[in-house]
């Protein structure tokens, strides 16, 4: 009984993963379509060409920040206020929210007749994406073992990552056959995941550590973690969460130096998952196809090799997690990323033939999820103590998406101004530092309760 609920209620609460990686990637297969409708329609907005200075045109610059990035900037913001409700309202309640701001964005850019509108849905569901990084991770590592957490929260990585593979395999399909209107169905067609989703989140229970530092509710408490583990000895659990958050009496501010070690890891792992080009990849892999040579009618489907792999590794890094640790799959990674961006960036240089280029770059996407991809959720939720666990998550989530938004909306720009050699050497060069980290700063978190963490 006990792995069948916890397991049940980790999928659940996953699916938010889905639908993450479902409406960050969806856009991908829309990005020329959209250029091509509105474009000619899109404004100069002058404090654009000041921030990209090295933008080809006002239209670039426009397309990069209200197109392709607006989920991402509601996206920041969710993750950094996430933590809000999370703490005020419950990690259930906000799942529920997370749901429904999917389900209007969906249907509200699928119906969009302009650009305007289009990027207000987007912005929308980009909230719900944020605030999913900061909820999700913190119930499924708040209800888990100590020797599962890093399955379970990993459930949540291999959703978005299946997420991901189910746009690039949709967006194929859709583009092949709904013709002018394809772009449409591509990204209203979340509403259906995002409306079972909806249906699903309502039959989890509460975050039992959330009932007792917040509503000092016992006994409801007691009950969830008897649900969580017959066998185990609640007495012990409950006085151990009770300990923690009595130490919460005597919080210091969350920017203190009492957290500095946290705050620090977390930020330093959030900046390197943007830095190693991840969303450069995904979101404009069908642009770095056409320029490694590939037909413009062949770059969607040749799209879902990527995702295709990113489903694998996963599921690899999601076996490995508490078996290897956080640390060793880091390492993994990270020598993974050099060498498969250090490839793409030689495919290019000499001009290698485009399916080159597609391996190399399905080998990168398969390095980060083993290593970053698996980790960086699962990790970023176990290093902050309970009493500020919902602050933490949405920093480190918060760094990582304000990372992702600068990348994702000045990556139009920069294909036009640098080589796509240029840009792969840089982020092979970025990975190297992230190597040096891991290896002389990544704590091992494995095996260890929230609140031997904490400790």
């Amino acid at each position: 009984m006990k792995q069948g609920k916890l397991l049940y209620w980790s999928i659940t609460v996953g699916v938010a993963g889905f639908l993450f990686g479902f409406d960050t990637i969806v856009i991908s297969g829309a990005d020329l379509p959209i250029f091509e409708l509105w474009g000619n329609d899109y404004p100069c907005l002058g404090f654009l060409e000041t921030i990209m200075p090295f933008a080809e045109s006002c239209k670039d610059s426009y397309h990069g920040f209200f197109i392709m990035s607006m989920a991402l900037w509601g996206t920041v913001l969710g993750a950094l206020f996430g933590g809000i409700p999370c703490d005020k309202f419950g990690r259930k309640q906000t799942l529920i929210w997370i749901g429904i701001l999917y389900l209007i964005s969906a249907i509200g850019s699928g119906l969009a007749n302009d650009p305007y509108m289009f990027s207000l849905f987007r912005f929308l569901g980009g909230i719900g994406v944020g605030a999913s990084s900061v909820a999700a991770p913190i119930y499924i590592s708040e209800i888990a073992p100590a020797d599962q957490r890093g399955r379970l929260v990993a459930i949540y990585q291999f959703n978005i990552v299946f997420g991901i593979f189910i746009a690039f395999f949709s967006n194929y399909l859709i583009g092949a056959f709904m013709g002018d209107t394809a772009w449409r169905w591509m990204l209203g067609i979340e509403a259906l995941p995002a409306l079972i989703y909806c249906v699903m989140v309502f039959g989890v229970p509460k975050s039992p550590r959330w009932l007792l530092l917040n509503k000092n509710d016992e006994v409801n408490a007691r009950a969830l973690l008897t649900q969580i583990d017959p066998t185990g000895n609640i007495d012990q659990k409950i006085k151990e969460i009770k300990t923690s958050i009595q130490g919460a009496a005597n919080e210091v501010s969350f920017f203190s130096s009492k957290y500095k070690t946290p705050i620090l890891l977390a930020f330093a792992l959030a900046c390197f998952n943007q830095l190693s080009g991840i969303n450069f990849v995904l979101y404009y892999a069908p642009r770095i196809f056409e320029a490694a040579g590939i037909d413009q009618t062949n770059t969607l489907i040749a799209s879902i090799p990527i995702g295709a792999v990113n489903l694998i590794f996963t599921l690899i890094g999601m076996f490995l997690i508490d078996k290897m640790g956080r640390k060793q799959l880091m390492i993994i990674g990270s020598i993974g990323y050099i060498l498969t961006l250090l490839g793409v960036a030689w495919s290019f240089y000499s001009g290698a033939e485009g399916f080159v280029v597609v391996a190399f770059v399905s080998l990168f996407v398969g390095a980060h999820a083993i290593g970053q991809g698996a980790v960086i959720w699962v990790f970023i939720s176990e290093i902050f103590s309970t009493s500020v666990r919902g602050k933490g998550m949405s920093f480190g989530s918060g760094t990582h998406w304000v990372f992702a938004a600068i990348i994702t909306m000045i990556t139009p720009a920069v294909l036009n101004a640098f080589s796509t050699v240029s840009i792969f050497l840089f982020f092979a060069g970025m990975m190297i530092l992230q190597l040096l980290w891991v290896l002389f700063v990544m704590p091992e978190t494995k095996g260890k309760t929230l609140e031997e963490l904490s400790e």
